[in-house]
């Protein structure tokens, strides 16, 4: 038996999200506000999304917002296509501060520690945000698009 996608269910519930379409596979995008994002994580794994198959963060213009990505999957015994599901969380650049999905699925771990060290979003209550990649003294956010690198100089119209 097919259960209705995920935004649906937040329709019929009244739980504010918005939809963005699908992606090339048919996966349905839903953007999410930071402040229902605990919530609705939880809802998400109560409603079936027992797996977060990965969390990405990426820049999504110079000066603008940040997105926070997390694509659910929903893992049953005998499903040959498992029903997913992408989730986009979008924090301004001045305060990227977003909920940990830790205590829900571990596995958001390492991959939010890594959009942390080079995006700069804050994942409170991650019982280890710390830099993963870069050193602990590196200054700055390496991914942000308007990231200046230290001590680099291009040489222009050189001949």
């Amino acid at each position: 038996m097919q259960q209705d996608r995920l935004s649906d269910w937040l329709v019929k519930h009244e739980l504010v999200h918005r939809s963005l379409g699908f992606d090339c596979q048919g996966i349905e995008i839903l953007q999410i506000k930071t402040e229902d994002w605990d919530s609705i994580a939880v809802i998400s794994y109560v409603y079936g999304y027992n797996f977060l198959r990965s969390q990405c963060a990426y820049d999504v213009a110079p000066g603008g917002f940040l997105a926070s990505v997390y694509h659910l999957t929903r893992i049953e015994y005998d499903i040959d296509k498992p029903e997913e599901v992408c989730i986009k969380v979008f924090v301004p650049r001045n305060n990227p501060r977003i909920p940990s999905v830790f205590w829900i699925w571990r596995s958001a771990d390492f991959q939010e520690r890594e959009s942390y060290d080079m995006l700069g979003i804050l994942y409170y209550n991650h019982p280890r945000l710390k830099r993963i990649l870069m050193p602990e003294s590196w200054i700055g956010w390496p991914l942000r698009k308007d990231y200046i690198t230290p001590n680099f100089y291009e040489i222009q119209d050189a001949h």
